[in-house]
């Protein structure tokens, strides 16, 4: 968290919400580990990495959603190990991302 604590203060000082994303669980091989964080802004900014860039775009636009309509989600990502080799991967695995607005 401290590697984007900055930027999240910064945005919140111009006003921008923020949605926070976590790594919650890891099944099988991830590219990052437990607890790993990312935050959007509002504008679409964002900081940190929940997967290494396998996933991020897509959670950006969770987070968006998560920004406009107040909702947490939890949102499972993940390749099985018959599809990894087709994407360059030595196998599959599964992570569990929350994502939520930022409140203070």
């Amino acid at each position: 968290m401290r590697d984007i604590l900055a930027d999240v203060e910064y945005w919140r000082s111009e006003g921008k919400s923020v949605a926070l994303a976590t790594v919650v669980k890891v099944y099988g091989s991830a590219p990052r580990p437990l607890g790993t964080k990312m935050a959007v802004s509002d504008a679409g900014e964002m900081v940190g990495s929940v997967s290494g860039g396998c996933v991020e775009g897509a959670v950006v636009q969770e987070a968006l959603a998560v920004i406009a309509q107040g909702s947490p989600k939890l949102i499972p990502f993940g390749i099985s190990n018959e599809s990894a080799w087709d994407v360059g991967l030595t196998c599959g695995g599964t992570i569990e991302v929350f994502v939520e607005r930022l409140d203070w």
